[in-house]
Formats: C-alpha cells, structure tokens, sequence
C-alpha cells in the first residue's frame, strides 16, 4: 500500500490530535483541578492525603498544613500531599 507521503503525514497528524484529546486534555484538567483545590484550603476542612490519612485541617500556612486526627494527634504535611477535600455532609455520617 503506497499511499502518498501527505496521506501518511495526515494521519499521523491525526493521531496527534485523538492522543491529545483522550490523554493530554484531562490530565491537564485534572491538575489544574487538584492545584485549585490545594490553594482554597481553609482551617476546618475535612482532607485525605495521598497516603490515605483522614483528618481535619488544623493550621495552614503558605506550603504547610497541619492536619488533626481523630485522636487530637497534629501531624504537618506539605500542601501538595492533600489529595482531597471530603464533603462535610459525608463526613458527618461516617462519625
């Protein structure tokens, strides 16, 4: 199949593209998503960490956090491991 070298560039071209839009796009979407939320943190959020930890935002500082457990221990993390703001609702029927 000896097509023409603009047919062959056309569709690479168009792998480009497809690669773009089911890849590139949201993941790009999705951190811009998580950097939002890391910056509008607030004392009082209920937060997990990449590594899994739950807890409660206890003082934020600039590039810290330090978050509360549930047994009054405080442990600082880096503003970046906050992997999700929980919904306060849902975690008031966990309690």
């Amino acid at each position: 199949m000896g097509g023409s070298p603009l047919y062959s560039f056309g569709l690479i071209i168009l792998m480009f593209v497809i690669f773009y839009f089911l890849l590139i796009r949201p993941q790009q979407k999705r951190q811009k998503q998580v950097r939002q939320m890391q910056s509008e943190l607030k004392k009082g959020d209920k937060v997990i960490t990449i590594g899994g930890l739950h807890g409660e935002v206890h003082a934020i500082d600039e590039a810290t956090v330090v978050i509360s457990t549930g047994n009054g221990t405080k442990l600082t993390y880096d503003r970046n491991a906050i992997r999700d703001v929980t919904p306060a609702v849902a975690a008031q029927q966990q309690v």
